[in-house]
Order: structure tokens, then sequence, then C-alpha cells
């Protein structure tokens, strides 16, 4: 039954075995990236979120100048 649902009768054809195989790699490195990179933006934001605040505290100290 499987055979006729695949297309085509014999054993499974070793290629296409290695292409899959390949693909299955290739998706595991690239979640790993996309984990990563996520990682990585989450990091940058958080230190963008703080150099704001920074740059924040220290414009405030800092008198306006009166207008003239």
């Amino acid at each position: 039954m499987a055979k006729a649902l695949l297309g085509y009768v014999g054993g499974a054809d070793p290629r296409l075995a290695t292409e899959v195989q390949r693909l299955r790699r290739r998706v595991t490195d690239l979640e790993a990236q996309v984990l990563r990179l996520q990682a990585e933006n989450d990091h940058l934001a958080e230190a963008a979120v703080d150099h704001s605040r920074l740059v924040l505290d220290d414009t405030s100290s800092v008198p306006e100048p009166a207008l003239t």
C-alpha cells in the first residue's frame, strides 16, 4: 500500500534518503541559528534600553537654557 502511495515499486531511493538527511541537518542548523540570533537580539535590545536610560539620566540633570 505504501509503495502505491509513493508512486513507484521498489526500495527507497538512496539519493532521496541522502537529500532528506541533508535537508534535516540544514533545518537543524537554521533552527540553531534562529535561536542564537534571537538571544543576540534580546541582548542588544536590553543594552539599548540600558543605554537610553543612561542618556536620559545624564540629560535630566543638565538645566535647560532660559528662553530669551
